[in-house]
């Protein structure tokens, strides 16, 4: 075992405060990470103060982790030492379901292991990125192109994969016009690889306020869902519509922004529970959808995807005894666009 520093919160809704964790010794098909970046996602804040549930405590939340590999196991064969590489949501899955077989670990049968706030299969808790250290088997490590600089790398490895994987699956690309609901850590990223798959974008925010932001990253158009006329003027408009926020919304008036087989997709997730009348789905043959990150493979193409067109995450750059501030920011949507951790500083 490794005794490393790291931030932790001590129970639910408590401040995070430095501590130390123990690190597992490297197994033979283990890589030991070097953290150099980690990203703070809005389901840290929902884990660390048990707002999606009862939680493990205590907890070192972060599952958008960019470093160095500095040791290998003995039968590793896709990293060595000095490699940049990345850790995002899971660190393990049964490997042998359906869904994994598939290469989509995020929705293994068994379950796959949370990079923090989870219990392994060996039964050790597991904590995150908010440390100098963690050790990760090779299977579910990823490389960071050259191309990408590790700060802006670090949110990729969840708020890209977040967006990227509905966004291809669901077919955005020319020809198709995409809607963005909020432009948070989540939405910027969507924009961004809306914009870059070739797609007409076009974010739906509550007011104006990053109009000039979001025309920038990328979009082509920008209305206000607080204006009633957004939802008339924009009436069966949408081929796809990826829904960032972790509020309740109106999903019948989003329903009806599309167009007949039109998809709306979630990859926000509110804590509370929203109602919907089914006729805002079987009038149009529309559909309603959910997305959770994506499996090991797609999170490699999307690190390749977004090195190839210049993608990284806006971010606010901060040290680690900032943690406690920078959580009530993204609460307050005082960020542009994701706080990432200097993780030299913890």
């Amino acid at each position: 075992m490794t005794t490393v520093a790291a931030y932790a919160a001590p129970a639910a809704k408590a401040p995070l405060e430095r501590t130390t964790i123990e690190r597992r010794d490297v197994r033979e098909h283990d890589v030991l990470i070097d953290i150099q970046y980690a990203g703070i996602c809005h389901s840290d804040i929902h884990q660390a103060r048990e707002g999606w549930g009862e939680a493990i405590f205590p907890m070192v939340p972060g599952h958008e982790i960019a470093g160095v590999v500095t040791e290998v196991g003995s039968a590793v064969t896709r990293f060595k030492v000095g490699d940049r590489v990345g850790v995002g949501c899971m660190v393990d899955s049964c490997r042998e379901c359906e869904s994994c077989k598939a290469g989509r670990e995020q929705y293994c049968e068994r379950g796959q292991v949370g990079t923090y706030n989870a219990v392994g299969y060996d039964g050790e808790v597991t904590y995150g990125g908010y440390s100098q250290k963690i050790v990760v088997d090779e299977a579910f490590t990823v490389r960071i192109p050259d191309g990408l600089s590790l700060d802006v790398a670090a949110p990729l490895l969840c708020a890209g994969i977040t967006t990227y994987s509905p966004l291809k699956r669901f077919g955005a690309g020319p020809g198709k016009k995409v809607a963005v609901v909020g432009l948070g850590g989540l939405g910027h990223m969507a924009v961004k690889i809306a914009h870059a798959l070739g797609a007409e974008v076009t974010v739906l925010s509550q007011s104006l306020r990053k109009k000039d932001d979001g025309l920038k990253l990328g979009a082509d158009h920008y209305y206000a869902t607080s204006d009633p006329a957004t939802f008339t003027e924009l009436a069966g408009r949408f081929d796809l519509i990826v829904s960032t926020v972790s509020a309740p919304l109106d999903f019948g008036a989003y329903l009806s922004l599309l167009k007949a087989d039109g998809t709306l997709a979630n990859v926000g997730a509110p804590e509370e529970p929203i109602s919907l009348n089914l006729f805002s789905l079987i009038g149009g043959g529309k559909n309603l959808a959910g997305s959770m990150i994506g499996g090991i493979a797609e999170t490699q193409e999307m690190l390749d995807f977004c090195a190839e067109h210049g993608i990284g995450a806006e971010i606010e750059l901060i040290e680690a005894s900032q943690i406690n501030e920078a959580y009530e920011r993204v609460l307050a949507s005082d960020v542009r666009y994701r706080f990432v951790i200097d993780t030299a500083t913890i």
